[in-house]
C-alpha cells in the first residue's frame, strides 16, 4: 500500500510541473522538475502572506530554503524578524538569521550561511509562524512536496522538543496552477498538512483535515536519511 502511495504521490508532482512548464509560469531555476517549483508571482504570494495576522503576530519564522519563498525571507528580515531557515538536506541542522547586514544576500542559501548561526534544534527559539513550499497544495490542507520528505522530519524534531504545535500555523506560497482539489493528494501519518495557501490572486484558509504530527515518527525516516542526517538519531528515543 505504502509503495502505491508513493507512485500516486509522483504522479501527481509529474502533472504539476507539467502544467506549469505548459502554462508558461515555471521560473528559474531550471528545471523544475525535483525541486519546489519557483513561478511567476512569488513576489504578490509572499505580499499576500506578509499581510495575514500569522505574519505580523510572528517573531521568529521558520521558512523552507526553496527559490520561491525567498521573497518571505527577505520580507522577514527587513521586519526585524528571526528567521530559522533549513540547511540544504538538515546536513548542518538550522540557520538563524536576525538583522543581516544585506537583507536581500541573507534570504539565500548562501547568504544566510555566511550571515547566519548554525545550531541543532534544541538550541532554536520557538517558532511562531511555519512557511513552507510545495508541489502541490489542496484546500482540505494536503500537500506535497518535492519528495525528500525533509520538511516532515523537520516538523518532527522541532515538535519534539518543543518547538512546534499543532497550534503553530502553516503558510505556502504557489502558483494557482498548483492547487489541487480536495482529496486528490494523499496523506500519510507523518505528512504534515498546511493551514493557509497563498497564491499571487489570493489566499485561502483551508479546511483542514489531517492532524499535524506530534514529534518524530520513525515512518518518516529510513537508514538513507540516518545515514545522511548524522545528528538525527539522538532525538529518535523523544
Amino acid at each position: 500500500m505504502a509503495e502505491d502511495v508513493k507512485a500516486l504521490k509522483a504522479r501527481i508532482r509529474a502533472e504539476v510541473w507539467r502544467r506549469m512548464e505548459e502554462a508558461g509560469v515555471a521560473a528559474p531555476p531550471f528545471p523544475i522538475e525535483g525541486r519546489i517549483p519557483n513561478f511567476k508571482g512569488a513576489p504578490l504570494a509572499a505580499r499576500r502572506l506578509c499581510s495575514t495576522d500569522d505574519y505580523g503576530d510572528a517573531d521568529v519564522v521558520k521558512v523552507n530554503p526553496d527559490s520561491p519563498q525567498r521573497h518571505v525571507r527577505e520580507r522577514v528580515l527587513r521586519d526585524g524578524k528571526t528567521l530559522i531557515m533549513p540547511t540544504p538536506r538538515l546536513r548542518k541542522g538550522f540557520l538563524v538569521v536576525k538583522n543581516p547586514r544585506n537583507p536581500r544576500k541573507a534570504s539565500t542559501i548562501r547568504g544566510a550561511f555566511r550571515e547566519g548561526k548554525p545550531v541543532m534544534p534544541e538550541d532554536l527559539p520557538p517558532i511562531d509562524l511555519v512557511v513552507t513550499g510545495c508541489v502541490a497544495v489542496a484546500p482540505d490542507g494536503a500537500r506535497l512536496g518535492k519528495g525528500g520528505g525533509y520538511f516532515d522530519i523537520e516538523w518532527g524534531v522541532l515538535s519534539q522538543v518543543g518547538l512546534v504545535s499543532s497550534d503553530t500555523p502553516v503558510h505556502t506560497t504557489v502558483h494557482d496552477v498548483q492547487v489541487l482539489g480536495r482529496g486528490e493528494i494523499p496523506m500519510e501519518e507523518h505528512d504534515v498538512p498546511v493551514d493557509v495557501i497563498h497564491t499571487p490572486s489570493w489566499s485561502e484558509e483551508c479546511e483542514v483535515e489531517y492532524e499535524k504530527p506530534e514529534g518524530l515518527l520513525e515512518s518518516a525516516l529510513d537508514v538513507e536519511k540516518l545515514n545522511e542526517i548524522k545528528w538525527l538519531g539522538r532525538y529518535l528515543e523523544g
